[in-house]
């Protein structure tokens, strides 16, 4: 596990959310990355070892029964997603931990599985942590307008809406890259 030390100010920041799981800056807590066959598996671990976070790749029940998070990363078609997570009862294991309260992240198609169901290529269940369907967006994107977005634009925050902590650090016009 790497180990990285934080400025005092960026500790207590983070002591305040979670006190009992950093220590003199080192995180204590393990985050598994579900591992059903689909993803950028080991780039996402390379990338939480980073920033300290203890982080391992596993498709085992034990360990994410275990793990304090989990993340559910995925790429591809929900369809064949879905199957692969049913197939060594990987759904099961992820729901019963979802709701126990244990924090868990999708990224890309892993957060499309969160939900009741999909209508990519037909109508395919979802794990059901989140209500609601995943439905394409071609039908009512304008024309002219690039699915998927890819590539560097400024951020524009709703002048409507509460600021996010998420965005703390991020100006109005900042540019992030789209993939």
């Amino acid at each position: 596990t790497l180990r990285l030390h934080f400025s005092r100010r960026a500790r207590r920041e983070l002591c305040e959310a979670s006190p009992s799981k950093l220590r003199k800056g080192v995180f204590l807590y393990m985050i598994a990355i579900i591992d059903y066959g689909v993803g950028n598996l080991f780039s996402l671990r390379s990338s939480l070892r980073a920033i300290g976070a203890q982080a391992e790749v596993t498709g085992d029940a034990a360990v994410l029964e275990k793990a304090d998070k989990l993340i559910l990363p995925g790429v591809g078609a929900f369809a064949d997603a879905a199957a692969l997570l049913r197939r060594d009862g990987l759904d099961r294991v992820v729901i019963s931990q979802a709701r126990t309260g244990k924090p868990l992240l999708g990224i890309c198609l892993g957060m499309q599985l969160l939900f009741d169901r999909s209508l990519e290529y037909g109508k395919h269940a979802g794990l059901g942590l989140i209500p609601g369907t995943v439905e394409p967006i071609r039908e009512v994107i304008p024309a002219g307008y690039k699915v998927p977005h890819i590539g560097w634009e400024g951020l524009h925050f709703p002048k409507d809406k509460p600021a996010s902590p998420l965005f703390r650090y991020i100006r109005e016009g900042d540019c992030v890259y789209f993939v």
